[in-house]
């Protein structure tokens, strides 16, 4: 009885002292220094193997502790994680914080993420602890390796040699990857929505190690929370896109409202202009300032009417296609950087097109405001033939008893003509239009607009066009006329005028000498010719009534005559002699006794004055009738001056 007390006494410093160890979590080596401690004191075989079964106990029990106390951390980072992902991160957010915390899980040497593509590819999206060789946008194999193995279970994969373990069908390009970062064990944990995979976690580590089980659960639930983090991260970027495009439409739309009452209120001004009555050039500027850019509107034969600033350089074969197309399809018709042709039509007759340059292109609002400034423009030009359609018969009859040899009275003339905003006593021309062909109706009704266009009056006698217009070049009102009729008719138009004249009684003799001037356009073979009775020189001179001799020298010789008079020198005298010497210099220079040279420089200057061509037969001609109608008036005029004053007496008879 006293032995076995003995040994029950002497055990129990053993236990108690394993007790203690335990309760203050000593390390396994003080565990082990207290079995070596009793076997060197002499403690009885079977003591020694109760101490030692008490430490294997002790062991186990620290084990479970540690094992739980892991769990314990592992459920704690699980729950830090989830609260992570609920913030509203992108998707590579996302997947740097899953790779972050599955490295802290388990303590693992890297881990990497895999997200599906488009077409079912996967590629790296994200690393940590990778040493360079796994690389972002990197394609990973879903079929082969430990990932394929992990996709076809729907569990995770595992292997603590990867490289080693022959159960994975290999990939070439991916194991050499995995072979320069080291990785020797490999974890993947496929990322799950549904049935559907979105991808895959990686954990690896650098030396051979065999995962447990309970790192393999808290893998895999890290798995499904970045599986629905990477979810919900793509329904909220989707969301994101969504929110961004209603935003853009809604930015869109607000600015199209904006651009579209901004047209509406252009389109008001230019309505407003064209109903207050005005004219083409005011309602090109405006639709111009209305579309930064210059308007220019033509008519269609492709003359100017009007333009609101200078438009240069223009490709005349571009434009002239693009006029076609707009009119075919009824719409504007960009030509060129930046240049667009606007059809102007009422119903299907053509009035012309309006052409537009812009700094910048033009947007669908732009285009809109372009057809209604168009439509504008046919509008004004229809009201503009309405009113001479309307005025017509007024404005023929004062201009048929203008033409009429009958007197006139001429306050009752003034009054009329200024009722129909006509001023007599401003300089005029008259223009006699002959259509050489063709039906009559479409020139008389483009007469009566052109009349209203330029402020003037129409009428018509004998089967032709009369035009009283003002101005003081009848040369250049024949060439406008006919520029503008002979396209639209599609035939010559012969076109006389003569003037200016300044009163009521001028206009039926402007009349005569324009058909004069028709009719010797006629005789010459002038036919669909234009000029005015100054256009035919010495012939003008004669169809004239007033016989303007003094023009007609001016014209043809007047710089000659202006450079003797200012500086004293003989070249009027010097043409005189080479005329009448036959043209030779040399005879002229002996009859004008100075050098040939001299004669010679002369005429180099008088070139100089009158033209290149002053030697033609036609101009020669004319050059040498104005010296001698000049030779004539100085002759009579020192005879006026010579003759003396005839006496008479106080009773009117011969002193």
């Amino acid at each position: 009885m006293y032995t076995d007390g003995a040994e029950h006494d002497a055990e129990e410093p053993g236990l108690m002292a394993v007790l203690e160890l335990l309760a203050r979590q000593a390390p396994p080596g003080e565990y082990e220094d207290l079995l070596h401690r009793t076997r060197r004191s002499g403690a009885l075989p079977d003591a020694l193997e109760r101490l030692d079964r008490a430490v294997r106990l002790a062991r186990r029990v620290m084990s479970s502790a540690g094992r739980r106390e892991q769990r314990e951390a592992g459920l704690a980072a699980l729950v830090d994680t989830a609260r992570d992902l609920t913030f509203p991160y992108d998707v590579d957010g996302l997947m740097r914080i899953v790779t972050r915390r599955a490295r802290g899980l388990i303590d693992l040497d890297l881990a990497y993420v895999s997200l599906c593509g488009p077409g079912g590819v996967s590629y790296l999206r994200t690393s940590e602890g990778a040493a360079g060789s796994l690389l972002t946008g990197m394609r990973l194999p879903d079929d082969r390796g430990i990932a394929g193995m992990a996709q076809a279970a729907g569990a995770p994969a595992w292997s603590a040699d990867y490289l080693a373990d022959e159960r994975f069908r290999h990939d070439d390009a991916l194991d050499e990857v995995i072979r320069a970062e080291g990785v020797r064990a490999v974890m993947a944990v496929p990322l799950r929505d549904g049935d559907a995979s979105v991808g895959v976690l990686y954990g690896a580590d650098r030396q051979v190690r065999h995962y447990t089980p309970d790192e393999i659960g808290l893998m895999s639930a890290l798995g499904d929370l970045a599986a629905v983090a990477v979810v919900k991260a793509g329904l909220l970027d989707q969301t994101r896109a969504e929110v961004t495009e209603l935003e853009l439409d809604s930015s869109r739309t607000r600015s199209s409202l904006t651009r579209m009452r901004y047209v509406s209120e252009a389109h008001s001004r230019i309505m407003n202009l064209v109903l207050s009555g005005g004219d083409l050039c005011n309602v090109a500027k405006a639709a111009g300032d209305a579309l930064d850019g210059t308007v220019l509107i033509r008519d269609p034969g492709g003359r100017a009417l009007a333009t609101g600033g200078e438009l240069d350089g223009l490709d005349e074969e571009a434009v002239a296609k693009a006029s076609l197309d707009a009119h075919a399809g009824r719409r504007p018709v960009v030509t060129g950087e930046n240049t667009w042709v606007a059809p102007v039509i009422a119903g299907s007759e053509d009035l012309g097109v309006l052409v537009i340059r812009t700094a910048t292109g033009l947007t669908e609002e732009d285009e809109r405001l372009l057809e209604l400034s168009a439509q504008s423009v046919a509008f004004l030009l229809l009201m503009r033939r309405s009113t001479a359609v309307a005025e017509g018969p007024v404005r023929d009859e004062l201009l048929d008893d203008l033409l009429s040899e009958t007197p006139h009275a001429p306050q009752q003339m003034t009054q009329r003509s200024r009722r129909l905003g006509i001023d007599l006593s401003a300089p005029h021309v008259l223009v006699v239009a002959r259509p050489e062909g063709g039906e009559q109706g479409r020139a008389v009704v483009w007469a009566s607009s052109y009349a209203y266009r330029m402020a003037g009056l129409k009428t018509v006698q004998g089967g032709c066009i009369v035009l009283l217009l003002p101005g003081a070049d009848a040369s250049a009102a024949a060439r406008a006329v006919s520029d503008e009729l002979t396209p639209l008719l599609g035939h010559p138009v012969s076109v006389g005028a003569a003037g200016p004249g300044r009163d009521a009684d001028a206009v039926a003799r402007m009349y005569q000498e324009a058909m004069r001037c028709l009719d010797a356009l006629t005789a010459l073979n002038g036919a669909g010719s234009a000029a005015s009775v100054q256009d035919l020189g010495f012939l003008g001179l004669l169809l004239s009534d007033d016989h303007d001799v003094a023009g007609f020298v001016d014209s043809a010789i007047g710089p000659v005559l202006a450079y003797d008079a200012e500086r004293f020198t003989e070249l009027t005298r010097t043409l005189e002699a080479y005329f009448a010497s036959g043209g030779s210099p040399t005879n002229a220079a002996e009859e004008l006794h100075v050098h040939p040279n001299t004669v010679s420089r002369r005429l180099d200057r008088i070139g100089e004055l009158l033209g290149a061509d002053w030697q033609k037969p036609g101009r020669v001609l004319e050059v040498q009738l104005a010296l001698r109608l000049q030779r004539t008036r100085d002759v009579l005029s020192r005879q006026r001056t010579t003759t003396p004053p005839e006496r008479t007496g106080r009773d009117g008879g011969a002193g």
